[in-house]
């Protein structure tokens, strides 16, 4: 079985964290977010893979060229414009004749889910959807079911009728192709997957795997770390970089080759540390954190549950906790990360649409690349600063700072 990766999407929802990077290529649990999707699938045994991209593509092939062009068949797809899920699916038709399993590049799946996907559809020898049951159904393509078959698929509707929805991966035959091109665009000027599957489930039955295991849909920053926990919960152990004497190190911890832990850090899994990193003497890295590769976290720092994207550096007395560093930022000594309201209510983000609930009791701040702070500044819980920001010494940043801001 072959598989089709749709990785096209400019994240702008993930913004700032993807303003210079395909998301595809955002760090989570020690790796480009693409390339768990890819590791798990090829752990199934599929080595053909067809990546539709878009923006920045020669970065995403450049990544997954490097990093699996010795073990997969890597071949991608380029789609210009973004018209929707059934004419990206369809721009594979010339390469696909046989069944090939088709999966969003914005979500995390469990390999067992996949697995048990492919083993319905070598059961039944037609088209498995995936279905997960979601709190808000609003969002996604609302599924109707009928024997553990699909009986109809209603996108986004304003009153869903039930909360079992299209979980973004499905494994399609050939005959989808003719479909596809039958379908419509949608009053949102798309060609909707949801038409394409109501069609094709009128002449074939296509039957419903409901996900037992984690499922995440990535579609704002702060997603990131719901994926980040998932992800990292799987991390083994492995040590191969430079540990000086009296580090601590406590249960599942990375540290690979060309890092170096100096004396008193005390480090508790799971956490990964990227070559090139450096860390300590005496801080203290918590669960879930991140560490992309060429970081720097000095003295007095204490980092939770938070990713660092690469070559940034959190030097001396701060704070970082449930937070998203972009690339080459720098924390002024004493900055501090405010992440837990004093309610103790959710974090709301201020976004382009106005205030939204982050469903999460606490965030951080997410950061864009290449931002600087001064002594002794504090950032606010829900913080959005887009790149090339300046915080000034003493400065308090909060809301939504846009990029190239100074705030004194």
């Amino acid at each position: 079985m072959k598989a089709l990766v749709l990785a096209a999407g400019e994240g702008t929802r993930l913004r700032p964290l993807t303003s210079n990077i395909p998301k595809p290529m955002v760090m989570v649990a020690g790796k480009p977010f693409l390339c768990h999707q890819i590791s798990a699938l090829a752990s199934l045994g599929i080595k053909e893979f067809q990546v539709l991209v878009g923006w920045k593509s020669n970065r995403v092939k450049e990544l997954l060229l490097k990093t699996f062009g010795d073990d997969l068949v890597i071949d991608f797809l380029e789609q210009k414009q973004r018209l929707g899920t059934a004419h990206a699916i369809g721009m594979a038709e010339e390469v696909m004749d046989s069944p090939f399993i088709c999966v969003n590049g914005d979500l995390v799946i469990e390999r067992r889910d996949l697995g048990d996907m492919i083993s319905l559809h070598q059961e039944t020898g037609g088209p498995v959807l995936g279905a997960v049951k979601v709190e808000n159904p609003s969002r996604f393509g609302v599924i109707g079911t009928k024997n553990g078959k699909m009986e109809s698929i209603i996108e986004k509707p304003e009153v869903p009728l039930s909360n079992l929805v299209n979980a973004g991966v499905m494994i399609l035959t050939p005959e989808v192709f003719p479909e596809i091109k039958s379908t419509l665009r949608s009053p949102r000027g798309e060609y909707e997957i949801t038409d394409t599957l109501n069609s094709y489930s009128r002449r074939i039955d296509i039957m419903i795997h409901q996900l037992k295991g984690d499922w995440i849909d990535v579609a704002h920053p702060w997603d990131l770390l719901d994926a980040n926990e998932v992800l990292m919960s799987k991390i083994s152990r492995y040590l191969e970089g430079d540990i000086e004497e009296g580090a601590v190190i406590k249960g599942e911890v990375v540290v690979e080759a060309g890092a170096r832990v100096r004396s008193g850090s005390y480090i508790e899994g799971p956490v990964f540390i990227s070559a090139g990193c450096d860390v300590g003497p005496n801080c203290y890295l918590r669960a879930n954190t991140c560490l992309s590769q060429d970081c720097r976290v000095g003295a007095a720092v204490e980092i939770k549950n938070s990713i660092i994207m690469s070559g940034s550096k959190i030097p001396h007395h701060n704070y970082v906790g449930d937070s998203i560093i972009g690339e080459r930022c720098n924390l002024g000594c004493g900055t501090k990360v405010a992440n837990l309201r004093f309610d103790n209510r959710n974090v709301m983000v201020s976004t382009e649409n106005g205030m939204i609930d982050s469903g999460r009791r606490k965030l951080g701040v997410i950061m864009g690349d290449d931002v600087k702070t001064g002594i002794n500044s504090v950032i606010d819980v829900g913080t959005i600063i887009y790149e090339n920001s300046l915080i000034g010494p003493g400065a308090l940043a909060r809301g939504r700072i846009a990029p190239g801001s100074m705030i004194f």
